[in-house]
């Protein structure tokens, strides 16, 4: 018996990174997935690894801009398995960059659109199928660079402190409809989104990654998608309202580790990982 069996979920930026280690994760413990994503190439091969583990999976485009989109990758999850019980709120991008002063008002909603705003369509778009269900888990990808400054680019920590606000207000509206709201933190994760702006690329993220937090190694998109698993499950059906923290004790030790400098590029715009900037 898997801890998912007989559930179904919708998970954003499925394609790479987290999104995809917890697709898989949740395919090999019973789920229906629907990976939904901008990238068509890296969404296939997603479902394929979904399969390899005996799960069912879909790809649905998806740019999580679109209210239209996520509403269409949430009904598609309903119409191919038949309910909806999990929703991951994963898609990301580092957005804009550069001081304050001259970030510029078009890259600074875009950001909260993309990191923000699409959080809200996912939980919006969520309750009525899950209520029909009797309940489901809603879940989002916060970070730590929500609750210490210097972790992040400016405009990505303030978003995503939003998403941890929007979590804990929704955890309580919800609560009546057994619907669950939690996000996750994640502390320094290898993963494109991250290197892509590190001088040096992927070796050098490492490197730093191996010495940023207490425990000693870098975070993986497995770590992330072994605490989205339990949130999805049974196991954490009295769990609400939380913003679970998994950082190898990056945020105990209050380190704010220096990671801005490798996004100080003033008025730059960062995307999708799989694009390039």
């Amino acid at each position: 018996m898997g801890r998912l069996d007989n559930k179904v979920a919708v998970i954003t930026g499925a394609a790479s990174g987290m999104g995809r280690a917890t697709a898989v994760r949740f395919a090999g413990e019973g789920a229906a997935v629907v990976v939904a994503d901008l990238n068509q190439e890296g969404g296939d091969a997603a479902v394929r690894d979904c399969k390899e583990q005996g799960g069912r999976a879909v790809f649905h485009k998806t740019n999580v801009e679109s209210e239209g989109d996520i509403q269409g990758a949430i009904e598609h999850a309903v119409r191919e398995f038949g309910r909806l019980d999990i929703t991951y709120n994963n898609a990301g991008i580092a957005g804009a960059l550069g001081p304050l002063e001259q970030v510029s008002a078009e890259n600074w909603d875009r950001t909260f659109a993309v990191l923000l705003r699409a959080v809200f369509f996912g939980i919006k778009h969520s309750i009525p199928h899950m209520r029909k269900s009797s309940g489901g888990s809603i879940i989002s990808t916060a970070s730590i660079a929500a609750i210490l400054g210097q972790a992040g680019p400016l405009v990505y920590s303030v978003a995503k402190a939003g998403v941890i606000h929007l979590t804990k207000c929704a955890a309580v509206e919800l609560a009546k409809d057994r619907i669950r709201v939690n996000c996750i933190c994640p502390g320094g994760i290898n993963t494109p989104l991250l290197h892509k702006h590190v001088p040096g690329g992927e070796a050098t993220t490492l490197q730093l990654l191996q010495i940023a937090q207490p425990l000693a190694r870098p975070g993986t998109p497995e770590d992330i998608a072994g605490m989205a698993l339990y949130l999805a499950s049974d196991d954490a059906e009295w769990v609400t309202g939380t913003a679970m923290i998994v950082d190898g004790g990056f945020v105990a030790r209050g380190n704010a580790f220096a990671q801005q400098s490798a996004f100080e590029v003033p008025g730059k715009w960062s995307g999708p990982s799989f694009e390039k900037d």
